[in-house]
């Protein structure tokens, strides 16, 4: 069984930084993306950045020159972090992992945090 777990989330002024983490557990054997999504009521849930295992990052427009993506393939773990926060990124942010290899199957599978409230207000 693979869990995703996420932490770092929490309340943070306009114009801050906060840097999420998740890291995925089981036993994997290899994550070919990992990613960050967010969902902010009343809207549907949106890519915000995904790195392969080598390393290719993908960026959505709205956060790009503010947040970074980065991972740990020897951790499974993937980070955001997170600059000069506006209001707009005020969102539930979940953790993806696509194409999971682990022990004993050769099926590659998807994975879902179960989500860290990010808010920006003053």
């Amino acid at each position: 069984q693979v869990q995703l777990v996420e932490s770092g989330g929490g309340l943070v002024q306009p114009g801050g930084s906060l840097r999420l983490s998740c890291e995925a557990s089981g036993s994997i054997l290899s994550i070919n993306v990992m990613g960050w999504y967010r969902q902010a009521p009343g809207k549907e849930r949106e890519l915000v950045a995904a790195v392969t295992s080598d390393g290719y990052r993908n960026d959505a427009d709205s956060v790009k020159g503010r947040f970074t993506i980065s991972r740990d393939n020897a951790r499974n773990t993937v980070y955001l972090q997170m600059n000069s926060l506006k209001a707009e990124d005020t969102a539930v942010y979940y953790c993806n992992a696509v194409g999971v290899k682990v022990v004993g199957s050769l099926s590659l599978t998807t994975y879902w945090g179960q989500g860290t409230q990010v808010t920006v207000s003053s």
